[in-house]
């Protein structure tokens, strides 16, 4: 009887605490979108100094690693009791995209409450899960808990550009954050029309692989056409690119995520083209057919192609000798590099267009993280308890994390999907980037619990 009574007094305590962690996530969330950390130029340090005040403020043992002195990441960890088990890494970036405030209704780095939502830049991409991160390891520090592992917080610098904190941290301290698995951003949860709620554990990621097309020709007035029009050279290189249909290829991932989803009622239509996606014949015109009904499904069966910048030109009427642009191109993860810079130029097929490499960010392809880990079996078992109506599917993210890198090492990565895709739309890198309260409150209590049952 007495035992019964201390697990109920246990159980109140810990009901009456999880809205705690609610408001904790929201504050850190809120002071994290205040400390602007644009890259470029980055200064992460801003927040790895704030990350380490709160850290320190309730017993955590944590350090500022990096050779940049404004671009510092932060490591923090959380001793096991026992230690029977390799750590749990938990991942998030401390750098955002740039944001052009003329487009935002809101201030994007004040954090601000505003219609029901938090709104500022990194709502979405990546502060909220450092913010959740970050409150569920202050609470297990406060509750003692008798962990079976390490838990270590990593908030990591240059994620958005170069990736140049996670390199250094591998080549330089890779032994502080070396774990058996890690959460790191790139999941998603969604509801689909019939109801279903889907999270997606992103397993696998397609590899930025950007490239630039630089066209040649001869400079000359304006008021004479010339057919060696370095402008006119590149606009048809990009259309020949852009209307290209790329090879279809599947891969374990995707394959098993199509697999999944047809089973809904949302994407009952999909049923017919999945046999023709795995016949050369036919895949062509099956991915154009997905692609007509949902483009998201379409850019996880082929390397993708977008034009984002262009140059060329000093003056309206001078006809430039040269005019380059620059594509972002993510690859499919069992496609080398070389193969589509090939492919590149068989479409292209001008000589006047050279295809070179951007440089800078260079992750690397790898086979996707394991489906029979114990951490993956426990989300899965989180996630399916959470909603009634619910299906948990390995995913390969159409963007990219730094996530590769630990792929590589031979770490399991896992895009944790936490968090809710509100009104079925994403606003990561846009205009107005938003997150409601409700969403990180669910999302913080979804990581406390996946967290606490791996770790206990």
């Amino acid at each position: 009887m007495r035992v019964a009574m201390t697990l109920l007094i246990c159980s109140l305590a810990t009901a009456q605490r999880m809205p705690e962690l609610g408001v904790k996530a929201r504050h850190y969330l809120v002071d994290l979108i205040r400390l602007d950390t644009t890259n470029p130029p980055g200064n992460e340090t801003r927040v790895a100094e704030y990350l380490k005040q709160v850290a320190s403020a309730n017993g955590i043992g944590c350090e500022l690693l990096g050779a940049d002195p404004s671009r510092l990441n932060f490591v923090a960890r959380l001793p096991g009791a026992e230690q029977r088990s390799r750590p749990l890494l938990l991942i998030a970036h401390s750098d955002v995209v740039p944001a052009d405030r003329a487009q935002w209704t809101a201030d994007p780095f004040a954090g601000q409450l505003k219609h029901g939502y938090i709104y500022g830049r990194g709502a979405q991409d990546d502060k909220s899960l450092l913010a959740a991160e970050l409150a569920v390891l202050v609470e297990l520090k406060h509750r003692g808990a008798k962990l079976n592992r390490d838990i270590i917080l990593l908030s990591e610098s240059d994620e958005e550009a170069g990736s140049s904190g996670i390199s250094w941290l591998i080549q330089n301290a890779y032994p502080k954050i070396d774990a058996e698995f890690a959460l790191n951003e790139g999941g998603a949860g969604l509801d689909t029309r019939g109801g279903t709620r889907v999270f997606q554990i992103q397993t696998s990621e397609k590899v930025p692989s950007r490239v630039i097309l630089t066209a040649r020709g001869v400079a000359g007035h304006g008021s004479l056409p010339r057919p060696d029009n370095a402008v006119v050279h590149l606009a048809r290189a990009i259309e020949r690119l852009a209307d290209a249909d790329q090879p279809v290829r599947l891969n374990t991932t995707t394959r098993r995520y199509l697999g999944e989803i047809v089973k809904l009622a949302d994407y009952r239509w999909l049923a017919p083209l999945l046999p023709k996606l795995e016949d050369p014949s036919t895949a062509a015109a099956a991915a154009d057919e997905i692609r007509s009904k949902d483009v998201e499904l379409n850019a996880m069966l082929r390397t993708s192609i977008s034009p984002t910048m262009l140059e060329a030109g000093l003056k309206i009427n001078v006809i430039p000798n040269v005019a380059l642009a620059k594509l972002d191109v993510r690859r499919l993860p069992n496609e080398t590099r070389e193969e589509v810079e090939a492919r590149f130029r068989e479409i292209v097929n001008d000589p006047a267009v050279e295809i070179s490499r951007e440089q800078g960010q260079d992750m690397p392809a790898t086979e996707p993280s394991s489906l029979t880990t114990s951490l993956y079996v426990t989300m899965d078992k989180v996630f399916r308890e959470s909603h009634p109506e619910s299906i948990v599917v390995p995913y390969m993210s159409r963007g990219a994390t730094d996530g590769s890198y630990l792929r590589q090492k031979g770490m399991a990565v896992y895009g944790v999907p936490i968090f809710m895709r509100e009104g079925g739309e994403s606003r990561a890198h846009g205009n107005d980037e938003r997150i409601s309260p409700a969403n990180l409150t669910r999302g913080v209590e979804l990581l406390w619990k996946i967290v606490t049952a791996a770790a206990e």
